[in-house]
């Protein structure tokens, strides 16, 4: 499979990993700034001039490396590929940021227009036999085990991509890749653009938060109007008591770009398919999984399978204390179904460990949770954050931060800048994701990177109350954006922290999130916002052990997303029934009943982001908590350990293989021990220290 376009297709989902463009070692926007597209001008014309000229500067690099008469080397070969890689990876963040993020329509359409266009580029690049020839004459540098690594994935990236086939199956492969890339931007704009709206009456938003209701003012005939925007559909699904409400919000999330998806998912299978064929493969998803650590798609499903069994009888377990429960809340109820389910979770927690989800909100309003989240990585990951108020950035709403390391022997080195784009807004991509904007050059460009959420706040009186799962998700995500800045540090742009093997990714990420039941973490920002009082070790206790229950059901639902996304990818695509593997897939993992009309298959991005490979949430969930173990419970962000995870997982990027870095920061290769006793796990009661 095409290095570049495989990648360029993950961006639309949580990461963009190809790479672009030399430039000073400044994050100090100019008005003809090769690096950030926005400076160019609001306007599509302007936006197609500046990704054009990063195309014509790829086109030179890649000149320049033909041109190259005697022996191949590092510096004449490799460093013109990676400029010229750099060049695609500038390019197409770029235009992928304006075709998520750009407030006009106008400007959206054509940064997806052009980023079919960047990944048309890529897709020739990777089919280049030139480039390939010259990249292979290369001698593996012995005494640089880094540039080394980086040459043989090229090389492997390469031979994937069918470099070695004739020019006419080159030509197939180039058309099958373009086609891969517009249904994947297709299917991505048709969810982005496919908000929902429910009215619901007075009666029915029983339950909900009263800063919720505030927020949603009834019209004349007293009903409101809700949207399958994630500040909506979060809070009604979890604390709305009207079932009837529940089911009517569930389906209209799953249905937000049914049917309009369900041809171009089909179009998209069967194009992967004929590319996995044409290079030699049986179905997708061995081809997708030929370069990540699993390897193969029998891999995944032992893996499935490993984690199945490891979770199975305890999720079982937890559905049978749930419904009991339910039943005697509601006498006569013989079962649950899918749209009630976050609902009767959150009752049973509120019943049984005495929590009240709702009861943590006040505590943390989404700008303190911002400073305290940003404050908690600095410690962590011994970094320090300046806020860049005078920055120019693509919408007034985005905060910018510069990045300083803090370690001991580099005080004060910028390290990159990030962009926090947190808020929902018409037109802006509707999910929570990471992606880089800038990669990392040693000496030449400083990484940049960005969070895109949608979380509540950002407008006038409203504070943005989050909900502990958000504030997770906060952190997850900001575990992407560290590994981005500390692991692009390094010689190569395409050798940075988004770079490492796909199902590696969401490992760093997965680990933060661990370090949100800290209780000493959460009372450091954890605060009322009317009357700043800090959020009590007890409640943090009752929050631990309400949100450890759940957690094998939780593992279930992963398997069932990674399951659907591989059996649609295994098999011919004429034999794919997305309704009936959507049945069999809910009777073998969920517990809940499902109701008819489901048709979530047609705005799962991740099935153009993943593919086949979103069981990369289970394995890396593996790794992350065993990672998570090694660290001293009681000082957490100021013991070695911290430091230790910085310089063996994240600072080396793509460096090396991601089973490496596996094995040097645990000392072995990860096991199950640590997700078993995760999934088993019981708080106590107050947390040491708290108060």
């Amino acid at each position: 499979m095409n290095f570049f376009s495989r990648f360029a297709s993950l961006t639309l989902l949580i990461v963009s990993a190809v790479s672009a463009g030399a430039a000073a070692q400044t994050v100090t926007p100019a008005s003809d700034d090769p690096l950030h597209a926005w400076m160019a001008g609001t306007s599509p014309a302007a936006l197609e001039s500046w990704v054009n000229q990063r195309l014509a500067d790829e086109a030179a690099d890649v000149a320049k490396l033909v041109a190259v008469t005697g022996p191949r080397t590092v510096e004449n070969t490799l460093r013109p590929f990676d400029d010229a890689q750099n060049q695609l990876a500038v390019a197409g963040n770029n235009a992928y940021l304006m075709y998520s993020l750009a407030d006009a329509a106008p400007l959206r359409d054509k940064g997806q227009a052009l980023e079919a266009v960047i990944s048309s580029a890529s897709t020739d690049l990777s089919l280049n036999q030139k480039v390939y020839s010259a990249l292979a004459a290369i001698p593996l540098p012995a005494n640089d085990p880094a540039t080394r690594h980086y040459l043989e994935r090229t090389l492997l990236e390469y031979r994937l991509s069918g470099v070695d086939k004739d020019d006419a199956t080159r030509a197939k492969i180039r058309a099958l890749q373009d086609k891969v890339t517009a249904l994947s931007l297709t299917f991505g704009r048709n969810v982005a653009d496919g908000t929902l709206k429910i009215t619901a009456t007075q009666a029915e938003l029983d339950g909900l938060p009263a800063d919720y209701i505030a927020l949603h003012k009834p019209a004349a005939d007293g009903t409101y109007t809700l949207t399958t925007e994630q500040p909506d559909v979060g809070p009604v699904l979890s604390f709305a008591k009207s079932s009837d409400l529940h089911r009517r919000m569930y389906l209209a999330y799953s249905q937000r770009a049914y049917p309009k998806n369900v041809q171009v998912l089909k179009d998209l299978l069967i194009a992967r398919q004929d590319l996995a064929t044409t290079l030699g493969y049986a179905h997708y998803a061995d081809l997708a999984t030929a370069d990540q650590m699993i390897g193969s798609a029998v891999n995944v499903e032992h893996l499935l399978q490993q984690v199945d069994d490891a979770s199975r009888d305890a999720a079982a377990r937890e559905y049978a204390q749930l419904l009991s429960f339910a039943k005697q809340q509601q006498p006569g109820l013989t079962n649950i179904s899918a749209p009630d389910g976050s609902y009767w979770t959150e009752q049973y927690r509120r019943a049984k460990y005495d929590f009240d989800a709702q009861s943590v909100r006040p505590y943390f309003p989404y700008d303190q949770v911002q400073v305290g989240i940003l404050k908690t990585a600095a410690r962590l990951f011994h970094v320090s954050f300046k806020q860049v108020k005078d920055a120019q950035v693509w919408d007034h709403s985005v905060d910018t931060f510069d990045v300083y390391d803090a370690a001991e022997g580099n005080q004060g080195k910028l390290l990159g800048r990030i962009y926090l784009d947190m808020h929902p807004r018409d037109g802006k991509d509707k999910w929570f994701s990471s992606a880089p904007v800038i990669p990392g050059i040693r000496g030449r460009q400083l990484p940049e990177g960005m969070l895109v959420c949608n979380f509540s706040g950002g407008t006038a009186g409203d504070p943005g109350l989050m909900q502990y799962s958000e504030v997770v998700t906060f952190f997850h995500e900001f575990g992407h954006l560290m590994h981005h800045i500390l692991g692009s540090q390094g010689e190569w742009s395409g050798a940075g922290g988004f770079s490492v093997e796909g199902d590696f990714v969401e490992s760093p990420s997965q680990m933060l999130e661990e370090m949100f039941h800290d209780t000493a973490i959460l009372q450091s920002f954890g605060k009322d916002y009317k009357t700043g009082e800090t959020i009590p070790a007890s409640l943090i206790a009752k929050m631990n052990a309400a949100s450890a229950y759940g957690r094998a059901h939780w593992l279930q639902s992963q398997l069932f997303y990674s399951s659907y996304s591989l059996q649609v990818h295994d098999r011919a695509p004429a034999d794919v029934d997305f309704d009936a593997l959507l049945k069999a897939d809910d009777q073998r993992f969920n517990p809940f009943i499902p109701v008819d009309g489901d048709r979530m298959y047609a705005s799962f991005t991740h099935l153009t982001g993943y593919a086949s490979n979103y069981y990369t949430y289970v394995l890396d969930k593996v790794i992350a908590l065993d990672f998570f173990s090694q660290f001293d419970k009681s000082n957490m962000l100021d013991g070695p350990t911290a430091m230790r995870y910085r310089r063996a997982v994240l600072e080396p990027g793509a460096s090396k293989p991601a089973a490496d870095l596996v094995k040097e920061f645990l000392g072995r290769p990860q096991n199950m021990d640590a997700l078993k006793t995760w999934m088993n796990q019981e708080f106590q009661p107050v947390a040491a220290g708290g108060k």
